[in-house]
């Protein structure tokens, strides 16, 4: 069996059935550093440590909980993952990308992606939220590599990899919520250091608003297997030459646990609409 393929993921959405009865997910969420408060939201829950997952190590990243929760929000079936995997952990791109196939085999058919960022374009604050509209993926790497699933698309469009309706979705939602959004392109480089600023600078002439380590790898899965996409950034910081003190990951934290109650709406009020 393919490690991290589409029969690795069967397996594990075997184990995992038989424990949520008639849970099964339809929406797929996985959160970001310091944003997994959301699972504190989530109606008639079923809760599995990664570690009891076939094919899922445990976390090693202070901002994850390390956990599958299946339940409830707003009367959807949802399969919230607290915590993911980064290729700065010494995984793989098929790993880091695992949950989405996970999700699908479960049945999930939308995906909600977020992450903490940092902010690249000088407008941006610690604080906002950014719906994600493209990506930058500056790791060069991809989960896709190796040999073709069969029935998986070899070659997936990612012209519309954040799906339009759904990113008008949310704005709708913050509207509605007093939410002030942004909207801009998210940069993925593959860590753990924190980018320099000539990068940054590089960043900006490449067309990216925000910066982090994560994301990309789970948006080409999805995309892979069909599934609709929709992301926000949280932005923590100034990228590094735009502000003035050092970058580390306690302000990534202090950041997300001061807007997650206005995460955790917009999340919600999004999820009600699909």
């Amino acid at each position: 069996m393919r490690p991290y393929g589409g029969e690795a993921a069967r397996e594990a959405a075997a184990t995992i059935l038989p424990l949520i009865g008639d849970l099964a997910p339809s929406i797929a969420i996985i959160l970001g550093s310091g944003l997994g408060g959301l699972v504190d939201d989530v109606r008639d829950h079923v809760t599995i440590p990664y570690g009891e997952i076939p094919g899922l190590p445990g976390v090693g990243v202070e901002g994850h909980a390390g956990k599958l929760v299946i339940g409830d929000i707003e009367g959807r079936k949802v399969a919230v993952f607290a915590g993911r995997f980064h290729a700065y952990e010494g995984h793989p791109p098929q790993l880091t990308a695992f949950p989405v196939r996970i999700a699908h085999a479960l049945g999930a058919r939308t995906l909600f992606v977020s992450n903490a960022a940092g902010g690249v374009n000088k407008s941006f604050a610690a604080g906002d939220l950014m719906v994600i509209e493209d990506h930058l993926n500056l790791t060069f790497t991809s989960p896709l590599t190796g040999s073709a699933e069969p029935g998986e698309t070899r070659f997936p469009d990612m012209s519309n990899a954040y799906d339009s309706a759904m990113r008008a979705q949310l704005h709708a939602a913050g509207s509605h919520l007093g939410i002030e959004l942004r909207d801009g392109v998210y940069a993925m480089l593959p860590g753990p250091a924190y980018e320099t600023p000539a990068e940054v600078r590089m960043l900006r002439t490449l067309g990216a608003d925000a910066v982090g380590m994560s994301t990309v790898p789970e948006v080409t899965m999805a995309r892979t297997l069909g599934l609709r996409v929709a992301g926000v950034s949280c932005i923590t910081n100034a990228a590094a030459g735009i502000g003035q003190a050092p970058l580390a990951h306690a302000e990534v934290l202090e950041t997300t646990a001061r807007v997650a109650a206005q995460f955790q709406a917009l999340l919600r009020a999004f999820v009600h609409t699909l």
